[in-house]
């Protein structure tokens, strides 16, 4: 077999494996948030929830969780959980994608919505949402990245960042890629 055979053939298996790791028909829930005092959030994104959209074939649900997230071109990735305190990002769209455990997550701000997240889910952040988790359990784990080179920024609620959160945000482009699916996928049938 020459070496370009073999490498197609690898490139091949590879990717059918990373589709094995996607349940393809995932459940999609959609969370339109607004403004929330000195939280901007993001009133034309909707926050998605991919449940169980991960099927963990190996020992390392972090690195699968990683891997498909680099192949959709959301990078800087990091592992750890979510801050216990409310905070948002003006300068990157957010993907958090859960390799251990269980979250009660609040999106939006004090007196909002709170989300349960679990192993195999992905939550995709719209640059600007506000973000605490409020409880967690049985050994709770993200992996956590963002599109297209976007480097974060961290704010607290404070009244002196708003302004120049809001300018931030409305700079801020669509991900190239939807961070599971790709080019086509389904963050697109939600975001415009």
């Amino acid at each position: 077999m020459n070496l370009r055979i073999w490498l197609l053939v690898v490139f091949i298996l590879c990717m059918i494996q990373t589709k094995a790791q996607i349940n393809m028909n995932v459940e999609i829930k959609t969370l339109q948030l607004q403004g929330y005092d000195n939280f901007p959030n993001n009133p034309k994104l909707p926050v998605l929830l991919y449940k169980n959209v991960f099927d963990f074939n190996e020992n390392d649900p972090a690195s699968t969780i990683e891997k498909i997230l680099r192949e959709n071109n959301w990078g800087g990735s990091w592992r750890n959980g979510i801050y216990s305190f409310h905070h948002y990002h003006s300068t990157a769209h957010e993907a958090l994608g859960v390799y251990g455990g269980w979250a009660d997550v609040q999106l939006g701000g004090p007196e909002s919505d709170i989300v349960r997240i679990e192993k195999g889910d992905l939550v995709i952040l719209p640059v600007g949402t506000s973000h605490k988790k409020i409880d967690s359990g049985d050994g709770f784990a993200v992996v956590g990245a963002y599109p297209d080179g976007q480097t974060w920024d961290m704010n607290y609620g404070k009244p002196e960042e708003l302004e120049k959160a809001r300018a931030n945000i409305l700079k801020v482009k669509l991900p190239s890629k939807d961070p599971v699916f790709g080019v086509n996928g389904k963050m697109f049938e939600y975001w415009e």
